[in-house]
């Protein structure tokens, strides 16, 4: 089933929320870099003023979300890609400096207040709700944060959203330690049921039929030894996220779901800085993106 057996395209220049479109949902996965896949549908979803009302992201799926609400095409490909290859800031130069793969404090500091401005009033005033999905190192459990009125409390989200294990340090949100919510929720099309939405679109940055290996070692004590419900949810992650695509799977075939993945085998990482490769999966995105909503392929 296609975007377009779901609701009737607007013209390309109304960005009004669709009113036949009310019980169905957006829900974006992560996936660090190979976001910018994502980054390509949001972008044509734009072009053609194709709005949700309930968006749920996750990590990079959530970044990508919010410049999507507030309706900035082509900030989250300049940010993934452009400014990558002016500012490299993705490598384990910072982990060593900052324990962080990823200077942080550029990505939710200085792009969104300084070098490429988030429209906040317009993310804030888009009349959609938006949740985005971090993971609780006390519980063990996903939470699903919205904001809407606190601009540094939104970064602040996003930047727990997307705080990777072992790659990046506990982000606080509310005095509460935080991970990135792909530890606990990495494709929330439960919550989104859970939401009242009946039917969802599904971006996935995997291919079809990829599943996670569930065999191996599990954690030791001593690693997350202040989180021991944490260390747990880490341990079982494989075999949730691996249900989780078994539900997308029954979802798309009950025709409750459009999914859109990349058709070509996915070959970024999460911490992918060749701007060649991501350049082409955002525009592989915006080509899923064209055939789902125009009824391309099967």
């Amino acid at each position: 089933m296609y975007i377009s057996a779901f609701f009737i395209c607007l013209d390309m220049n109304d960005t009004k929320i669709f009113t036949s479109a009310e019980d169905v949902g957006l829900v974006l996965e992560g996936g660090a870099m190979r976001g910018v896949f994502t980054c390509g549908v949001l972008d044509y979803f734009m072009e053609r003023g194709i709005r949700f009302p309930y968006v749920i992201g996750v990590s990079a799926g959530a970044c990508n979300g919010a410049s999507y609400v507030s309706n900035q095409k082509g900030r989250a490909k300049f940010s993934n890609i452009d400014l990558l290859e002016k500012y490299r800031y993705v490598g384990f130069r910072h982990y060593l400096r900052r324990r962080n793969i990823m200077d942080f404090d550029l990505l939710f500091d200085d792009f969104p207040n300084r070098i490429l401005p988030f429209d906040f009033d317009a993310y804030s005033e888009a009349g959609i709700s938006f949740e985005m999905v971090v993971s609780n190192c006390l519980t063990g459990e996903a939470e699903y944060m919205e904001e809407y009125k606190d601009h540094d409390r939104l970064l602040s989200i996003l930047r727990a959203s997307s705080s990777m294990p072992f790659f990046s340090p506990v982000t606080y949100v509310d005095d509460l330690p935080m991970l990135d919510g792909g530890v606990c929720d990495s494709i929330p099309v439960q919550r989104c049921i859970d939401k009242g939405y009946s039917k969802m679109v599904i971006i996935l940055t995997r291919n079809k039929g990829y599943r996670k290996k569930t065999e191996g070692a599990k954690l030791p004590p001593f690693i997350f030894r202040k989180y021991p419900r944490m260390r747990e949810a880490i341990n079982n992650r494989n075999e949730i996220y691996n249900r989780q695509l078994d539900l997308v799977d029954e979802l798309e075939r009950s025709g409750r779901a459009v999914v859109i993945r990349p058709v070509e085998p996915m070959t970024i990482n999460r911490i992918e800085n060749d701007t060649e490769v991501l350049n082409h999966f955002y525009n592989h995105g915006l080509e899923c993106a064209a055939n789902a909503v125009n009824g391309v392929g099967s």
